[in-house]
């Protein structure tokens, strides 16, 4: 045996220290991450805490106990959140916490249920797949504003929508028509995206699992059920957590399409939208932090409920170790 080998092999009784591959290289890697993560504190991390902190304020012209004009900002703490939940403004409150919710379910179940029917379209293998792929994409691409502004013509008095529909309904009044008018637009334009992240993973699927299928007798739906939508799960879950976060801010749909001060359609993005359009930044930073909460709580409680691998994080179970002693 050659000295280099020697040199590798250990003695025998002289225990080995093992070295893992993490192991030295924290210090690299929080170095090489800190250029990163300074820019995430300062766009996500800064705006968070102005918030909050302007939450805490009221600014503008008051007038005070003695009725002397005063300007500028005054600490009032939990006033602001206090008046949200009270009187006229409590109701008001509520009926966008309310839409912003029933938005929110509506539309995603509905581009949920048509994004995996797009992507099963998309997967097929056919002649003008290419050109069908393209124009499932093409509402997605579309900018919001540019989305609803296109929609806004449809559903006119004279539009499309009545000519076809031989009715005459104002879709951007107040009731049941402003409501289906948002769900309409907004599952049109981004239902291609879940498809999107689900044709990724069906196109990572063997096509040997299907013809074992097959070959056991397998219906087309116990197929889908038993086969298809287990293994498309990690991505279509992170499709639809994203689909929740972005509708759950849900702002420039209803406010182009719809109009402000519409009750029926009026979110919490919008409310907090016309408070500071009011110069009322106070009261509209604590909208928009209890909108904040709000995310955070159901992007938690989706996440522990249902396991979605959000940063792709491959999760293996480490062996336990054996207490007793093995025998020879």
């Amino acid at each position: 045996m050659s000295e280099s080998a020697s040199a590798v092999e250990p003695t025998p009784g002289k225990k080995v220290r093992r070295t893992s591959f993490n192991e030295g290289t924290g210090r690299l890697a929080a170095l090489l991450l800190s250029p990163t993560l300074i820019v995430l504190l300062l766009v996500i991390g800064y705006p968070i805490i102005s918030a909050l902190r302007e939450s805490l304020y009221i600014s503008g012209q008051r007038i005070d106990a003695d009725g002397f004009v005063i300007e500028g900002s005054q600490f009032v703490g939990l006033d602001n959140f206090a008046a949200i939940f009270s009187g006229e403004t409590g109701d008001r409150f509520w009926n966008a916490f309310y839409n912003t919710t029933f938005f929110t379910v509506t539309c995603v179940v509905l581009e949920t249920v048509l994004g995996i029917l797009m992507a099963m379209v998309m997967h097929k293998a056919f002649k003008g797949r290419a050109i069908v792929r393209a124009s499932i994409l093409v509402p997605w691409a579309i900018p919001t504003v540019v989305s609803a502004l296109l929609w806004k013509w449809i559903f006119q008095a004279d539009g499309i929508a009545n000519e076809v529909l031989g009715t005459q309904i104002l879709w951007s009044t107040e009731g049941w028509q402003s409501v289906l008018s948002v769900i309409i637009a907004d599952t049109w334009k981004t239902a291609p995206f879940i498809g999107l992240l689900v044709l990724a993973g069906l196109q990572t699927i063997p096509d040997e699992v299907y013809e074992a299928a097959k070959v056991d007798g397998a219906s087309p739906w116990k197929t889908f059920t038993r086969i298809t939508l287990p293994l498309v799960k990690p991505a279509l879950l992170v499709a639809v957590l994203f689909r929740i976060l972005d509708t759950l801010r849900i702002f420039d749909l209803p406010y182009v399409l719809v109009g402000p001060n519409k009750a029926s359609v009026e979110t919490l993005s919008i409310l907090a939208f016309l408070e500071s359009n009011q110069n009322r930044y106070g009261p509209a930073a604590a909208y928009a932090t209890l909108l904040f909460l709000y995310i955070v709580v159901v992007a938690y409680v989706f996440v522990k409920l249902l396991g979605a691998d959000v940063i792709g994080e491959a999760r293996v179970a480490k062996p336990k170790k054996s207490r007793g002693k093995v025998g020879a």
